[in-house]
């Protein structure tokens, strides 16, 4: 999962609202709750590439109670058990693999509401338990995906390996849309603010091995697995993340070097444009949606009260204030979350320094050392990106192509939630010209 496109309004806290409205969505809200909208429409997202099914999706949502954390995770648990048990009953190796691939998401999608008390033994055993399942139908692909852990400087990294489907037949060759190769062009990708690398598989990696691509994901600090194994908070320097995973990946016999590409989905592109500014050894960059400082955005967000209790430095005062707008009955679920979120993934328990540590995130300063050809989406839609989208391809620049998605065909929402594979279609012929010297710079274009 990405970090939500709507954080919270200053009406609605202002306003002191009781309950959460829809808003002018462009898409079937699943929810009267706009947070839990959201999410159940990127767990439905997942259908797509064996991560749900719809009705499974949809039956959920229907009994979910709007706002109540505990509601949503009592019906994503039931659900994962239940198709847990039926993938453990199953004697067939394909249906084991997409039943195990379904509980791993549910279990995820369970345990999405927990961080409020960062104690609750859930937030370790439903991650276990996704784990576990992911791993087994990992290992029932036609091309089996392996996980290693990688050395970082002072933490291990998790990261999957998924080869390219390497079949090549007499058509597909004939056509050019594979090529016998034992060194394989391979994309690098992490997530955000709170998206797990497993989820990636679904939203692109599938469209990446069937191109004839290796797909490669892995977790940083901050991030699910090593804020849960390690207790370790976001870190600005993520080149210190990237570069090992590139260390590893020159020793492999099935990687091209030469045509390392560096993806960063959500929150991931800030991380994603320090890290390809620092290390020189990738041939492009993608972003999915274009996003330069979050700070930024949530400041914009938040009631006028906490801003200036930030900005003037008064850390008591901030703390205190939004922790009565929390425990008031009258929050959203969106604010909620967002600072759950926060204290968590940057391991600390005083809001004021989870927002200002936040500021340290940037591509301001990085942007401009960019290099290679670099694609940048952003959704119509989007109200979370807002306009950092096309602000972000401005401050690479001549580097940069921008993509426009457009809510009207379905794919206007932040990362393209529920419309991968347009953003698939655009984004990998791009980078399909760009891997075979077909550069095109400089650009902006819609679907």
């Amino acid at each position: 999962m990405k970090l939500n496109r709507v954080i919270l309004t200053s009406a609605q806290l202002l306003g002191a609202m009781a309950q959460n409205n829809v808003t002018n969505e462009t898409m079937f809200p699943l929810s009267t709750d706009d947070e839990f909208s959201f999410i159940l429409g990127e767990v439905l997202s997942l259908s797509n590439n064996f991560g749900a099914n719809t009705g499974e999706v949809l039956r959920a949502a229907s009994q979910i109670t709007p706002g109540d954390f505990e509601s949503w995770y009592a019906e994503f648990n039931y659900l994962a058990e239940q198709i847990e048990a039926q993938g453990d009953s199953s004697s067939s190796p394909v249906a084991q693999m997409e039943a195990y691939f379904r509980a791993a998401s549910y279990y995820r999608a369970a345990g999405f509401f927990l961080l409020h008390d960062i104690t609750d033994p859930r937030i370790y055993s439903l991650w276990d338990s996704q784990l576990e399942d992911f791993a087994k139908a990992i290992d029932l692909l036609p091309f089996p995906g392996e996980k290693t852990t990688v050395q970082g400087p002072n933490f291990t990294i998790p990261v999957y390996f998924y080869p390219a489907d390497t079949y090549c037949s007499p058509s597909k060759k004939a056509k050019g849309t594979c090529v016998d190769s034992t060194k394989l062009p391979t994309i690098v990708a992490c997530s955000g603010y709170d998206g797990s690398q497993e989820e990636l598989w679904h939203s692109m990696g599938r469209e990446i091995t069937a191109r004839g691509w290796n797909f490669v994901t892995y977790e940083g600090p901050g991030q699910p697995a090593v804020r849960r194994d390690q207790g370790i908070g976001f870190i600005p320097n993520w080149w210190d993340v990237v570069t090992p995973v590139v260390d590893y990946l020159e020793t492999r016999d099935d990687v091209d070097t030469s045509k390392l590409v560096l993806h960063g989905q959500s929150f991931g592109v800030i991380l994603t444009v320090r890290a390809a500014a620092v290390d020189p050894r990738f041939a492009a960059v993608t972003l999915v949606d274009g996003l330069y400082n979050l700070q930024d955005i949530i400041l914009e967000e938040f009631p006028t009260k906490l801003v200036q209790y930030f900005e003037a430095g008064n850390e008591t005062a901030f703390n205190a204030y939004t922790r009565a707008i929390y425990n008031s009955g009258l929050a959203p679920s969106d604010f909620k979350w967002v600072v759950d979120q926060g204290l968590w993934s940057f391991d600390t328990d005083s809001y004021y320094d989870w927002l200002a540590q936040l500021g340290n995130y940037t591509i301001e300063g990085y942007a401009q050392d960019l290099t290679v050809p670099v694609f940048v989406a952003g959704g119509s839609n989007d109200t979370l990106v807002l306009g950092q989208a096309p602000a972000t391809a401005a401050m690479i620049g001549s580097e940069a192509t921008f993509h426009l998605f457009e809510a009207v065909v379905g794919a206007g929402e932040h990362c393209q939630i529920g419309a991968e594979s347009q953003l698939a279609l655009t984004m990998f012929d791009w980078l399909a010209d760009v891997l075979a010297g077909a550069i095109v710079s400089n650009a902006t274009t819609k679907n």
